[in-house]
């Protein structure tokens, strides 16, 4: 018996930083999807067990360890996306992906490389992108909590 070959293949894979960033927070999101969707196959699992069986104690029993292990897988997945999460902030935070504006500044009139001094035309950042999970601890470094930071003075 011969060994199989493997053809060689060297497949082009085009993804910037950007677009791999994307695809990560979206499979936090379908992950986070499939999990809602496994919740709510445990809800309908025990409403109908309640409505054929409502006086079987033994089956209560049965049903809810079985409920309880499903919600702490769940709630180990959820531990787990979250940290998922919180890196792939990190990162989006520290690759400079947020998405780039150019404002026309009321003062200068310049539309790009204003050199004013004016914050609405010196920053690009997209404050609706801020995630901060450290704004609680107030040690976040991006330009939204700079800014809150600054009014809070």
């Amino acid at each position: 018996m011969s060994l199989p070959t493997i053809p060689d293949i060297t497949p082009e894979i085009t993804l910037d930083r950007c677009k791999t960033i994307n695809l990560l927070l979206s499979s936090i999101a379908l992950e986070e999807i499939g999990l809602s969707h496994i919740l709510n196959a445990e809800a309908e699992k025990l409403q109908m067990f309640i409505k054929k069986s409502p006086c079987d104690f033994h089956g209560y029993l049965k049903i809810n360890e079985s409920v309880n292990q499903t919600l702490r897988t769940v709630v180990k997945s959820q531990i787990l996306l979250q940290f998922k999460l919180e890196d792939v902030v990190t990162l989006n935070q520290k690759s400079c992906c947020h998405p780039r504006k150019h404002y026309k500044c009321k003062e200068c009139k310049e539309e790009k490389d204003c050199k004013c001094k004016h914050h609405h035309c010196k920053d690009p950042f997209d404050s609706s992108l801020c995630y901060c999970p450290n704004k609680k601890k107030r040690d976040c470094h991006c330009p939204k909590c700079k800014s809150e930071k600054n009014y809070d003075h």
